[in-house]
């Protein structure tokens, strides 16, 4: 059935016509879009409206703007899931993709406030930390910042993370029973900024997760991603059951 587009928004017309140029596959990732001025001059619109269409479609995630090159269709971001512990070794590898793990810290340190509170410590009792980057086709997608209870982990600073990551570790030889996702919008620090090769002021997606053992705390983990290479969602059944496969 044809689409009365009398009945959409004028710039809600323009969203409409390149979102289905790139859902039908017309214009791929990386395409690069009419200008501005075309897309004014194709549909006899204000250059106010076709902007405005264009600014909506970049906070969609749709297409992205380069300043004095132009817009282009956005990649398609891999999704990791919310509704378990996601592998992200796996999920790369999955993608035909290669997978690289960079490890800056495996520490001992004295529990912070935040971090004791976290675990269920005391401020300046012994937790483990680590760090790493991962990296898709030797581009970072996540940096993890990670805090163990060595109470229910005791070899953790012994591990070849290089080999197997913190993650995968901890899933194959440390049974855990409970799970708390919380997922934020945030601006990296200079120091994430450059680990993750982006610009301070483009946003990430920060997921920070605790795991329990029998209503012992594991772990509390902090993943960092840059918002314009991936995303977080799930797929679940009605009964509130993850749905996988």
């Amino acid at each position: 059935m044809k689409r009365d587009l009398p009945t959409l928004a004028l710039y809600a017309q323009v969203m409409d016509h390149i979102s289905r140029k790139i859902q039908d596959g017309t214009w791929p990732p990386g395409h690069r879009l009419p200008s501005e001025h075309e897309l004014v001059a194709q549909f006899g619109m204000a250059r106010m409206t076709v902007n405005r269409a264009l600014r909506e479609l970049v906070e969609q995630g749709r297409i992205v703007r380069v300043a004095g090159v132009g817009s282009f269709v956005a990649e398609n971001k891999p999704q990791s899931t919310l509704l378990q512990i996601a592998n992200i070794a796996s999920e790369i590898r999955q993608r035909g993709h290669d997978y690289r793990c960079e490890m800056i810290a495996v520490e001992r340190l004295a529990a912070s406030p935040d971090v004791a509170a976290w675990l269920d410590k005391r401020a300046g009792d012994s937790v483990f930390h680590s760090v790493c980057l991962h990296l898709e086709n030797g581009t970072p997608v996540q940096l993890e910042e990670r805090f163990v209870n060595p109470q229910v982990v005791p070899d953790y600073l012994e591990q070849d993370f290089t080999a197997m990551p913190p993650s995968e570790y901890l899933v194959r030889n440390v049974p855990f029973d409970q799970i708390e996702h919380v997922v934020d919008a945030v601006l990296p620090n200079a120091e994430q900024a450059e680990r993750l090769a982006m610009t301070p002021t483009d946003p990430c997606l920060l997921l920070t997760r605790r795991t329990w053992s029998r209503n012992v705390p594991v772990t509390w983990v902090r993943c960092l991603h840059p918002g314009s290479r991936y995303s977080l969602g799930s797929r679940f059944k009605a009964d509130g059951n993850p749905s996988f496969g």
